[in-house]
């Protein structure tokens, strides 16, 4: 049996649809458990750039692919993903299901979200305006609509008056625009319709599955610094982005996945507010975000760029039980005559290097480094031996640093451009 997971182990944009659509390959199914239309996993093959945001990575091999109940879904940008791909000549139906249990994204939860950023003004947590903390919150409290009740029609209109009446008294006391009941309700029972050949009870199919000693591979998104209760509060997603929201995501057992692989790139970036320790903002900083492309997939907007955090990686490898790390875009470190890790914080008068759960020391805290040698071109690499002795002496020093093995290195976007170590650097 081959249970897998795939997370990201900062603040996302890691990398991990790379990471999926290589494991993807040898996987029967690809489940996504959290998140929505927020993520942004980008894979290239050859000259062909996808951009991936609802649909699991592994829709590029022609595997099975879930979008699990821990999912909220917007259906509009699902069909149109569904659309792009197919035009790129990817087929999707027939590969791809969509949880009956997963909440559904509606015009009210962006409204509500991009009014709440407005006023939150300079203390705005920065999010995409996608309406996925909304949903997530409508769901918890219970007053949430799922795929599933899409289907009764009598529930859904009720609802759905219900939400549009609560969500229009928020929007005019925020001063926004107001929504528009029966043209909603309209929209998502035509939608509905369209949905309806890919709702399937995910649950019992990814238990069947496993169950027959079938390769599942689990697709997070975001990343775990971004995870709503071990992350960057409240500068964090909505759901659970690290390992431990795998479970109730997708429906199965704590126990079931035996391998999970942390996704991390060799420097650090984010996207959005909050605290970023290791944050370059000068020349190099700029000179990183340049050369590894660091603008949003799913908003355009510049990534935050610094150096690699051990402090932070360490926390995610240690809440999510990782056991074994990829670390991609080593690449665009080559050139460097110094490149940095940050092993710990200067906090005040204290040094830490346990990741603190408190804003104000995340906000004031000094990052100590240690400095490496830098190292010439890697592009070209395909085997470990293909790798400047420096950037191998790099990666040592993380696996060393982080107690856990690095078993893939990527030196590129295309699928090619990939190491594996074989866990012998």
């Amino acid at each position: 049996m081959s249970v897998r997971c795939v997370i990201g182990v900062q603040w996302g944009d890691e990398g991990k649809g790379k990471i999926v659509d290589l494991l993807a390959e040898e996987s029967d199914v690809v489940v996504r458990y959290q998140g929505g239309g927020n993520a942004g996993h980008t894979v290239v093959v050859g000259k062909e750039k996808f951009v991936l945001h609802l649909i699991p990575s592994g829709i590029l091999h022609g595997r099975q692919c879930i979008v699990g109940n821990g999912v909220v879904l917007e259906p509009e940008q699902l069909f149109a993903e569904m659309a792009e791909l197919e035009r790129k000549g990817i087929r999707v139906k027939g590969h791809l299901l969509v949880s009956d249990r997963a909440n559904v994204v509606f015009p009210y939860h962006k409204a509500v979200d991009r009014a709440g950023e407005v006023k939150r003004g300079i203390t705005k947590i920065g999010t995409t305006g996608r309406g996925i903390g909304p949903c997530y919150a409508d769901k918890y409290a219970r007053s949430g609509i799922r795929v599933v009740d899409l289907y009764d029609a009598k529930l859904f209109a009720e609802r759905l008056k219900t939400n549009v009446e609560e969500k229009n008294y928020l929007l005019a006391g925020m001063g926004a625009e107001t929504l528009d009941y029966a043209q909603i309700l309209e929209q998502y029972t035509a939608y509905a319709r369209k949905l309806k050949p890919f709702v399937a009870d995910t649950t019992t199919i990814v238990n069947d599955a496993i169950d027959h000693k079938k390769r599942v591979l689990f697709e997070a998104a975001q990343g775990a610094l971004l995870d709503i209760d071990h992350g960057t509060y409240p500068y964090v997603t909505s759901s659970n982005s690290d390992a431990t929201g795998l479970s109730s995501g997708a429906g199965v057992p704590p126990g079931c996945v035996r391998d999970v692989i942390g996704v991390a790139k060799a420097y650090t970036t984010r996207v959005g507010s909050g605290p970023f320790p290791t944050e370059l903002e000068d020349g190099i900083g700029e000179r990183i975000r340049q050369i590894g492309h660091e603008f949003g997939s799913t908003t355009g907007r510049p990534r935050r760029t610094g150096w690699f955090d051990l402090v932070g990686c360490r926390h995610a490898i240690r809440t999510s039980g990782v056991t074994e790390l990829a670390i991609t875009k080593l690449d665009v470190l080559d050139g460097f005559d110094t490149v940095r890790i940050c092993t710990g914080y200067k906090v005040g008068r204290k040094t830490i290097t346990t990741f603190p759960a408190d804003l104000s020391s995340l906000e004031n805290a000094k990052p100590i480094y240690k400095d490496v040698r830098g190292w010439g071109a890697t592009t070209s690499a395909r085997k470990l031996v293909d790798l400047p002795p420096e950037a191998r002496a790099y990666l040592r020093l993380l696996e060393r640093e982080l107690n856990c093995v690095v078993s893939m290195v990527s030196v590129g976007p295309e699928r090619r451009q990939t190491v594996l170590t074989g866990g012998k650097l």
